[in-house]
This record gives C-alpha cells, structure tokens and sequence, in this order.
C-alpha cells in the first residue's frame, strides 16, 4: 500500500504545482511516479492510485478542513501537507484498513527524506481516528467547505442557477457513469446489448446509439473494442453528432476535433465528407487512432481553425461542429482537478477565444447550412451570452437548436446529473 500512497502524493503535488491530473497519472504510468526502483504495481494498484488522487481533488477544500482542525498550527510542508490529505481521504472513503494508512503514511515519510515529521504525520492520524465525527461535522457545517469549491465558482453559479446551484455542484462530485456509444455501422445498439449481457457486463439504453453500464469496466473487457464496434463516449456529448443532422453527402468541418469522438460518431450516422482540425498534432494523432478503430476516415488537418486563409479552400461547408474550447465546468466530475487549476480571469480569455472561432468559421458555412455551438462548460459567459453576442453581431444567422427528449435543457445548457455531464449546445442556421 505504500507503494499507492507514494504515488498519489506524487500526483498530488504535480496537480497543485499546476498541471493537469490526466497528464500526470498517465506520465505516472509510463516512468512510475513515486515509486522505488523495485516496485511493481498491478492493474488493481493503479486503479486504486487513481481513485485516491481524484478523490483528494474532489473533496480537496473539505480535507483541508479536515485537517485544519487538526493541527496546532497550519503546514509549511507541502510533501506532508499532499501525504495527510492522500492519507486522509484513504481513512474516510476508502476500504483500506485504517492501521495500515497510518504507518504506511509514517513510513512514506522516511521514503520523502522527511523523518522529523514521522510524529506529526502519526498523532494527527491517529487524532482523525478518534475524533472522526467531531472533525467530519465540523468540516461540513459550511456549503463552500462541505461541496468543496473555490468562492468565486461557487458565485457565478449562485447568480446564474439561483434555485439549483447546489445540486449541479453535488452533481459535479459524483463519479460519473461509464456510457458506451455503439458504432451502428457494425451493429446495433440491441445486439450490442445483448453481446454485453452475455459478458457478463450489465447496461442500459440510454440514446438510440447509448448504453449506460451499471458498473464501469476497463475498457479491455469490452467486446469488440479493438475492432470497432463500441467508443466510450458521455451521453451529452453523444447529441452532438444527431443535432448537427449531416446527411450523406454532406461536406463537414469538425473544429478542434480532439479526441475524434463526435467527428467518428458524425461518420457513424451518415456518409459525410469531413475534414478535422486541430491546432497540435499530437492530438490529431489520437483523432486518427480512434478513426482506424473504429474503421472511419476523415481528412486531418493540423492548424488554427480560426486563421481561415491558412487551411480553407474556399469550397463552402454544409455542416459544421464547433466543439470550442472551454473551461470545463460542465465535467469536473471527471476532472476534478479543474475546480483548483482554473482562475476566474481564464472565463473571459476563452471566452474571447470562442467568439473569435464562431466569427471565422461562420464565412466557411454555406447558406441554409448549420454551425453546431458546443462546450462543455455551465458558465454562461461561454454558453448564452456569447451566443447572444453572436446572433446581434450576425443578422444571417438564426437560433434552430430542437428540443432534446428527456433532458432538463435550459436554452440549449443541459445541467449534470446522474446521466449527463454538463454542456451546452447552439445550433444556428445561415439564412
């Protein structure tokens, strides 16, 4: 278990130091972040390595609470500051035996070169063990500590959700669900079904392409990956492709394309001519591995969308998906870490991004053709008020976003829940 503890302290302190909680657990499984030169750790261990390290991010502003009421005075220490908050989380959320966190966590202390604070490491555990519910409470006796948010995003969402702010907030602590998109060229969302069922894998319909598992599994033990048959794929995200409504024939621009979900599921539904773009060619790479797996093709371009002269040839685009970059806000579930390495100046910076994106590419749209807004962020700076913006500076453009059966949609933001995370969708016509 020390081995596990290590590690996430390890990625702990690299998220808080700035980067992304992704890149370095995915860094962490190819140069073995943390661990001794002898260690091995199994599928099992990493997954728990994982659980810890997303677990500290969701809950981060409630731990620190936690240990607050711990200490005699605050740490200067930042190594034993990311160790008693993975050691924390571990005592309160996981099955791991409580004896064995704390002298894991002791002993992880000689393993970071810091033995002086074996003692302090020991009693403030052993402090939590005995007063568990007296800290616990205490932690959670404030909304902002309790949900475990930064201030300024608790405000934003208080003025734009007044009546439901606490529940996105709650909704962006759950574990997200696992849902599986299945590539109906191969076969159909029914068969696809059954074939889980017969392995021993339970799910249900969720979308005429979308199946919800009851419990997540590795990809690994998905029948018919590897050769195409199924993508993992949020539900929200699988709108995209039926709202942009391409038909065969189609010529199809889908913007800052990476990872190529919706640019394969839009080659899924329909025999479309598309070109994808993005402005980083490793990212374009993950779009073409996805692409040969699902046995897709699309023309890949590696640019900025927005500087039109360097790419376009001029041919106008019937169909178009803007999956701008955003915040995040609507998946903190799944990146947890967002909520500490986002700043508030950072809204108006994408902001000013995206309305730069949706005024080039509008020249490339035909007319009668659609443009297909997307972020998957709940700030309304990025979402309503740009498009807002938008439709006031273009008069040639029109609102024809349709309703989406079965969702709490509020002029075109759907809110997390259990099954979805939060995006939001503008479709605009070219009159």
């Amino acid at each position: 278990m020390i081995e596990v503890q290590l590690t996430a302290v390890a990625l702990v302190l690299e998220v808080l130091g700035g980067r992304s909680l992704s890149t370095v657990l995915a860094s962490a499984k190819t140069a073995g972040a943390g661990l001794s030169a002898s260690a091995k750790l199994s599928g099992s261990d990493w997954g728990a390595i994982q659980d810890v390290a997303y677990g500290v991010f969701r809950r981060l502003r409630f731990l620190r609470a936690v240990l607050a009421q711990l200490l005699s005075k605050p740490l200067i220490d930042d190594d034993i500051e990311a160790l008693l908050l993975v050691s924390l989380y571990q005592l309160e959320s996981t099955r791991a035996a409580p004896h064995a966190v704390v002298n894991d966590a002791v002993e992880a202390c000689v393993r970071l070169r810091k033995t002086s604070a074996k003692g302090l490491v020991n009693a403030v555990l052993r402090a939590f063990l005995r007063r568990r519910g007296e800290v616990l409470a205490g932690a959670g006796n404030i909304d902002a500590t309790r949900l475990s948010y930064p201030d300024w995003w608790i405000d934003v969402l208080k003025l734009a959700y007044p009546d439901c702010y606490a529940e996105i907030l709650e909704a962006g602590n759950a574990h997200p669900p696992m849902t599986l998109r299945v590539n109906q060229r191969l076969i159909s969302r029914d068969a696809y079904h059954a074939m889980l069922r017969d392995n021993g894998i339970a799910s249900e319909a969720a979308s005429q392409s979308a199946l919800i598992l009851e419990r997540p599994v590795a990809v690994e033990r998905l029948p018919g990956f590897n050769d195409g048959l199924v993508s993992v794929q949020d539900l929200t995200a699988q709108y995209a492709a039926p709202l942009l409504d391409a038909g065969d024939g189609s010529r199809v621009l889908d913007a800052c394309s990476a990872p190529g979900g919706k640019c394969a599921h839009l080659l899924e539904l329909a025999d479309v001519d598309v070109t994808a773009i993005d402005n980083a060619s490793e990212r374009l790479q993950r779009v073409q591995a996805t692409l040969d797996r699902l046995r897709l093709r699309a023309r890949l371009v590696c640019a900025d969308a927005a500087d039109v002269e360097q790419w376009w040839d001029g041919v106008a685009f019937d169909r178009i998906l803007l999956d701008a970059p955003c915040t995040a806000s609507g998946i903190v579930r799944r990146h947890p870490d967002i909520k500490w390495l986002r700043r508030p100046e950072d809204i108006a910076g994408l902001a000013a991004q995206q309305a730069r994106l949706l005024s080039a590419l509008w020249q490339t749209l035909s007319a009668g053709g659609k443009l297909l807004y997307a972020t998957c962020s709940i700030f309304p700076a990025e979402n309503q008020a740009q498009i807002a913006a938008f439709l006031q500076a273009h008069p040639d453009a029109r609102w024809s976003l349709p309703a989406i059966a079965g969702v709490r949609d509020l002029q075109g933001q759907i809110l997390p829940d259990s099954r979805h995370d939060g995006f939001f969708y503008a479709l605009l016509q070219k009159i």
